[in-house]
This record gives C-alpha cells, sequence and structure tokens, in this order.
C-alpha cells in the first residue's frame, strides 16, 4: 500500500508540475500564433468587404479551400472520439496516457471546422437560416441541402465531445484542485463541480463515461459519413460511388491518429511528461497509422477500379486526367497516394515506429498527405465534369491561404491554452493502470 501510495504521488506530481506557469517561450509562441490570427481576420474581413470575388471559386468550381479545410478539421476530429471512446470500450491499455491530449484535440479541431462553413456561405449574417427553429415568417432550411447535414453533423458532435472531454476532467481538475492556491483553487473548485473523491461520485461517474462512450462511438461512423454524402449524393465523376461513407471514416481516423502523434511527440517534450507518455504508447497509435493506411490504400485501388472496371467513359476519363502527371492536378495526386500510403508503411519497421523523430515527420506528411487529399477529392471533380465546354481551373488567392494560416493558428493557440491550464494526461486512469 505504502509502494501504491508514493507511485500515485508521484502521477499527480508529474501531471501538475506540467502547469506550472509558463515560460517566455510559451508566451511568444501565443503572442505569434495571435498574430497570425490576426493577420487572417484580416483577410476575412476584406472578403466580406469586397465579396466572395477575392476567393478563388469560380464556374464551375464552386467549392474551394474552404469546403477543404471543413472537411479535413473535422477528419482531424474523429481521433479523439476513436481513442478516447471506442479503445476505451474495448479496454485497450495503452491509450490513458494519451486518450486526453486527443479528446482536446476533438473538441478545438470541430470548433475550428465550424468556422469554415460560415466563412464559405459569404453573407455570414443570414446563418441563421441553416437552423430549424420557430419564426413568423414560416423559413426553414432546405434539408435536401448538405449545408444542413453539416451542420446538424457538426453540432451534434462537438455537443457529444465537449460532454465526453468535460466529465473525464472533473477527477483531475478535483487533484489540481486540492494542490493550488488562491483564484486558480477557486476556479478549479468550480469547475470540479464539487467533486470530494467519495464512492457515490465514482459509481455516478463510471456509468456517466460508460455511457457517453458508447453514445460517442457511432459517431466516429456516423458525422464523417454524413460529410461524405455532400459528395456521394452528386452525380458528378469522382464523386457519385459508394465507397464513400467507409473510405472518409477511415481517412478522418488516419489524419486524426497522424496529428495526435505529432502534437504529443514536442507536448510531450515540453511538459516533462517522458515518464507518463512512453515510446509504447507511440507504438501502438503507429501500428494503428499502419491499419488505416493499408485501409486508405485499399479504398484508393477500390476507387480506380471500379471506375475504370463500370465501363462508365466519364468515370475513366475523370480517373486517368486526374492521375495524369501532364494535368494540373496530377502531381498533387501522387504527391497525396505517397504520403498516405507509402509512409504509413515504414512504420511496419519497429526500429522505425519507435523512432521519434521519424514517426514525427511521418505523422506531418501524412497529415499534408490528408489535406491533399480532400483537396484533390473536392476540387477535381468539379473542374472536370461531363462537358469539356464546362471544364475549369482553380487556384486559391492569397486570402483563402490566409485564412487557412489563421485557421492552422486557432487551433494550436487553443491547445496551448490548455495545456498549461488543464491536465493533458489523466490522473485518475494513469492510476488506475499503475
Amino acid at each position: 500500500m505504502a509502494t501504491e501510495t508514493r507511485l500515485y504521488a508521484k502521477i499527480n506530481e508529474e501531471v501538475i508540475q506540467s502547469l506550472s506557469p509558463p515560460t517566455r517561450r510559451y508566451w511568444l509562441l501565443i503572442l505569434g500564433l495571435m498574430a497570425v490570427m490576426g493577420v487572417g481576420l484580416v483577410a476575412y474581413a476584406y472578403q466580406l468587404l469586397v465579396g466572395m470575388g477575392v476567393a478563388g471559386i469560380n464556374h464551375p468550381v464552386g467549392w474551394g479551400v474552404y469546403i477543404v479545410n471543413f472537411v479535413f478539421w473535422v477528419g482531424i476530429a474523429h481521433s479523439g472520439t476513436l481513442i478516447s471512446a471506442v479503445l476505451f470500450l474495448f479496454r485497450v491499455r495503452w491509450r490513458t496516457a494519451i486518450y486526453r491530449t486527443a479528446e482536446a484535440m476533438t473538441v478545438f479541431a470541430v470548433m475550428t471546422a465550424g468556422l469554415f462553413p460560415l466563412v464559405h456561405l459569404g453573407r455570414v449574417w443570414v446563418f441563421y437560416w441553416l437552423m430549424p427553429y420557430p419564426n413568423t415568417r414560416h423559413l426553414w432550411p432546405n434539408f435536401k441541402s448538405p449545408l444542413v447535414w453539416d451542420v446538424v453533423a457538426v453540432s451534434t458532435y462537438f455537443t457529444v465531445s465537449a460532454l465526453f472531454f468535460l466529465l473525464g476532467l472533473i477527477p483531475d481538475i478535483a487533484a489540481v484542485r486540492d494542490r493550488s492556491t488562491g483564484i486558480r483553487r477557486t476556479i478549479y473548485g468550480i469547475l470540479s463541480l464539487g467533486w470530494q473523491n467519495r464512492y457515490e461520485q465514482w459509481r455516478h461517474y463510471a456509468r456517466a463515461y460508460v455511457a457517453l462512450a458508447c453514445l460517442a462511438t457511432p459517431l466516429v461512423i456516423s458525422v464523417h459519413s454524413v460529410v461524405s454524402w455532400d459528395f456521394a449524393m452528386s452525380i458528378l465523376p469522382g464523386w457519385h460511388t459508394t465507397i464513400f461513407a467507409p473510405y472518409f471514416v477511415a481517412g478522418a481516423i488516419h489524419s486524426g491518429l497522424a496529428m495526435v502523434i505529432a502534437i504529443l511527440i514536442p507536448l510531450r517534450r515540453w511538459l516533462r511528461l517522458e515518464g507518463l507518455v512512453t515510446i509504447r504508447h507511440f507504438e501502438g497509435m503507429a501500428q494503428m497509422l499502419v491499419f488505416t493506411g493499408l485501409i486508405m490504400t485499399y479504398s484508393y485501388a477500390t476507387e480506380s477500379f471500379t471506375a475504370w472496371y463500370s465501363g462508365n467513359e466519364f468515370e475513366r476519363s475523370f480517373m486517368f486526367w486526374r492521375a495524369s502527371l501532364g494535368q494540373p492536378y496530377g502531381i498533387l495526386f501522387w504527391a497525396m497516394v505517397l504520403f498516405n500510403c507509402v509512409v504509413p508503411m515504414l512504420f511496419f519497421v519497429k526500429r522505425l515506429r519507435t523512432n521519434l523523430w521519424v514517426l514525427g515527420i511521418g505523422s506531418i506528411l501524412i497529415n499534408v498527405g490528408m489535406w491533399l487529399e480532400r483537396f484533390v477529392l473536392i476540387i477535381t471533380a468539379t473542374a472536370h465534369d461531363f462537358l469539356p465546354g464546362s471544364w475549369g481551373f482553380y487556384r486559391p488567392t492569397w486570402v483563402e491561404i490566409t485564412i487557412t494560416a489563421a485557421s492552422f493558428a486557432w487551433f494550436f493557440f487553443l491547445f496551448l491554452l490548455f495545456a498549461k491550464h488543464l491536465p493533458a494526461v489523466a490522473i485518475s486512469e494513469m492510476k488506475e493502470q499503475a
């Protein structure tokens, strides 16, 4: 018992020391991210004043980088639910040290994704028409619109993910409260909701956590399936296919896992959590990346084979055009295949998947590949449809690129605030595994 007590105290110390006052480097990084967000706000204000013409979208390419970013960030959000809910229900032990970071990433990624339909909307001041609220003018959303589907899916996903994230934080916030003083103790006392570590509280907490995990698990499949139907419900070559729902779900988990790894590697060093977040945890995620990478490879092969085997000349023409290096998007297509299919296969080798430098660089490349996949998927289908007379070309403008950079700054800004004010590792579950 004395040994267990010392071990529990060590876990408390290691996690709570990560909440020590931030250094000057931290504040410089925060200021840098705020500067990028400020430039993004200026670009967005310019778009509001001048109009959507400053974006690169045109006829026939009506969906540009804003929708690419929306799909990308919703995909990034999926790993949090997978690691925290699905792996919890399967009792995977290595999830305990990393799921808190993944859950936080989920909430912040959904908050980022939700901005892009509004940015793409143009007339953002009428966004409330998307919500089915009672009104005297008998105006109701068009439920056949993919934009409305996305609002329902993302708002539901955000609500459940935020509840799951906050519920898991309660015992750990109470542990930090007991070690804090002054205004910090008051704030943590409010956030801990009166947690006193009693048996009755733990009993209700465990039941609620399992219930939310069971509720969140179908969302991993349903939310990104709904996003995929934004495209699959059309009749355009390259979009009108039944593989999109599982293909999008696998891609979302693939990109989300890569983002968790890319964030955790520097976070582990910065917060001095090497004793809790070990190589074993990274190896588990790398093995999952291999699995999802194989699914992505199969999906790409199936998509191309179906287009060829169908005998549909429009699908065949589109497939060869998209993959041709002589065409405008050919190099992006093959970069996507390289980063999403070949790079994850490197982690079959144990020496590579346990090397944090290789794992970090590989994870960043996978995220670049997943962004390129969304770009190639969304842009090429509208740029090369049935009639040669309606073919077009899309290139992002500086406004779209600036707003995209600002979205990444916003995401990392929220994550840095979280890492210095809330426990980045689950204290209570780490003690269960001790």
